[in-house]
């Protein structure tokens, strides 16, 4: 019998400033807001995986193993979009990424985060377009969260991806990289 996914864990040093940023970035509700944990979820009928922060004593170092994907619907929402996480707080982020259609961001808490030119295969999919994980072996670890979550494997060109079974929600894409998570 397969898992399921509940949320997405994001680790901050200050679990209410975090989640009522991602709140506001993502228009969604902060269902709880607690130093010792906060959630934040979709508003009801809008699809999308509850974000839950909680506290660390650490700082972020180095780029994030799993960041997300922010869907728009044109190139003038894309542009708002950004402007709109800039004015809250949010920074420009350089990962490597070069010339590329989206734009990478990072979060008050140094999280990246892309806000994506529109793309017809996320229609449907929320805001949140997808949670992006780097892996070595992309199809290997796409395969065990298939296994693990029972998600179907869908055509990606840039790695391996997966979907819910229902054809709601984000994707979980799984992106090569070369560096093993430490």
């Amino acid at each position: 019998m397969a898992t399921r996914l509940t949320h997405l864990v994001v680790d901050t040093p200050d679990t209410v400033a975090l989640a009522g940023w991602w709140a506001e970035a993502l228009e969604w509700v902060v269902e709880l807001a607690e130093p010792a944990e906060a959630y934040v979820v979709p508003p009801p009928g809008e699809p999308g995986v509850p974000l839950v922060f909680v506290p660390v004593d650490d700082v972020k170092a180095g780029k994030n193993r799993v960041h997300l994907d922010l869907a728009t619907d044109s190139p003038a929402a894309q542009q708002a979009l950004v402007d709109r996480l800039v004015a809250s707080g949010a920074t420009a982020a350089d990962i490597g990424q070069g010339d590329v259609p989206w734009t990478v961001l990072a979060d008050p808490d140094d999280n990246e985060l892309c806000v994506l030119e529109p793309r017809a295969s996320y229609a449907g999919t929320g805001v949140v377009a997808a949670v992006v994980v780097d892996a070595v072996d992309p199809a290997a670890l796409a395969a065990f969260w298939a296994e693990a979550a029972g998600w179907v494997p869908v055509p990606s060109p840039s790695g391996a991806a997966l979907r819910a079974p229902s054809g709601a929600g984000p994707f979980q894409e799984v992106l090569r990289t070369g560096e093993p998570h430490t």
